[in-house]
């Protein structure tokens, strides 16, 4: 999803007084800094107020909720690597103060005049997207996603020029475009990560046939991450043999025994690496850090394709000779629409497929994000926003 946050502001400066020393505990709350005639309502929430990676307790508003909105109270959000990148300004475009999350469930507690699709009590989430034009050939075609006018669910800006604020905080109100129902069968808690790892995966899963259950089709999976190993997930689900690719000797065990995985590669060994060659009909990448294509590419069949779904802070190398002679194609996907967010959470119901998380207290974000900075993870955090402490 990062490719689109290019046309959003720069940073903006944070308040000068410390919040290091601030614990998310503390009584005191940072009041808000963005004030909009038609936010009324009052929302505690957790913040960063600066690039220091970490989070403190703050006050805000959000907007009444109009004829078409819904109202969310939050129960949970998943932490999401891209809330890393925000908070610590890495992309030069965070507007601070910045309340992360867009891996969002919850129940409705509120709905507009002109909403029919939701009512009190419903089991909702929100993803990444805020908004989008409504009007172009994208969002007619339910791709918001790639909308020139698209606004994410935080560091965003909404339409009324607002800056947009995500699920670290106890309540959202949200347009009736951007809600998916959550399946009965999927906890609440579980299922949030589905709202971004899910679909980033699924989207390019979809679009590149990988999910048709041809007898044979061989997937292999970079990465065994948040959204790695829901990847393995959907392939499994969907008939596919699926190899796991990791520099980690470690992963092994999980991606076997774990999650089923058909076989496992470690990259970093050459000869692992040559018995794989043109061996693989599909490959996703879910690595965010810089690395060469080209022994990846090798492991693809002819006329094989490679997805990206993560965005490394540097340029990725890319060598032609793997493209040329094994006529091999390179794309990339980020998130998915709305319609096809809901199509896969359905599916997810269907077929019992939530990630695999860590629930952690709204006392506990900041120690998450440093583990998660150091991919101390299996497979995602989910804050526990409500305290509810029960997988609803």
């Amino acid at each position: 999803m990062e490719p689109w946050q290019q046309s959003q502001q720069p940073a903006r400066a944070a308040s000068t007084t410390d919040t290091k020393n601030l614990s998310l505990s503390h009584a005191h709350f940072w009041p808000a800094m963005e004030v909009t005639p038609k936010h009324t309502q009052a929302v505690s929430g957790w913040a960063a107020m600066e690039p220091s990676g970490e989070v403190v307790p703050f006050a805000f508003k959000r907007r009444e909720n109009g004829v078409d909105d819904v109202t969310i109270k939050v129960h949970y959000c998943g932490m999401c690597h891209t809330d890393l990148h925000f908070i610590n300004n890495d992309w030069g475009i965070t507007m601070y103060p910045l309340v992360p999350g867009h891996e969002i469930t919850g129940v409705v507690t509120r709905v507009g005049a002109n909403v029919s699709g939701f009512r009190p009590g419903d089991r909702v989430g929100v993803g990444c997207i805020a908004a989008s034009c409504l009007d172009c050939d994208h969002c007619r075609r339910s791709e918001e996603n790639y909308c020139d006018k698209v606004a994410l669910t935080y560091n965003g800006i909404f339409w009324d020029g607002s800056v947009t604020y995500g699920g670290y905080s106890s309540m959202l109100v949200a347009h009736k475009r951007f809600l998916v129902r959550i399946p009965d069968a999927l906890p609440l808690d579980a299922a949030a990560p589905l709202l971004c790892a899910g679909i980033t995966v699924y989207s390019p899963m979809k679009q590149h046939g990988m999910l048709l259950g041809e007898p044979g089709r061989r997937l292999g999976v970079v990465g065994l991450g948040g959204l790695g190993h829901v990847a393995v997930k959907f392939g499994k689900a969907f008939g596919l043999k699926v190899t796991v690719i990791s520099t980690s000797p470690a992963k092994e065990r999980e991606a076997r025994e774990s999650l089923k995985a058909d076989d496992f590669v470690l990259s970093t060994d050459e000869r692992q690496m040559q018995a794989m060659a043109r061996s693989l009909d599909y490959v996703i990448d879910t690595v965010s850090a810089q690395h060469s294509l080209g022994p990846i590419l090798e492991l693809l069949k002819v006329n094989g394709k490679l997805v990206l779904v993560a965005a490394p802070d540097k340029p990725v190398e890319l060598p032609s000779f793997p493209l040329i002679f094994g006529k091999r194609t390179v794309s990339g996907s980020m998130t998915g629409g709305m319609k096809e967010t809901q199509e896969m959470m359905d599916l997810c119901g269907e077929h019992g497929i939530t990630a695999d998380i860590e629930l952690v207290s709204t006392d506990g974000i900041n120690d998450a994000l440093a583990r998660l900075a150091r991919n101390d993870v299996r497979y995602r955090f989910v804050v526990d926003v409500a305290g509810t402490g029960s997988r609803l």
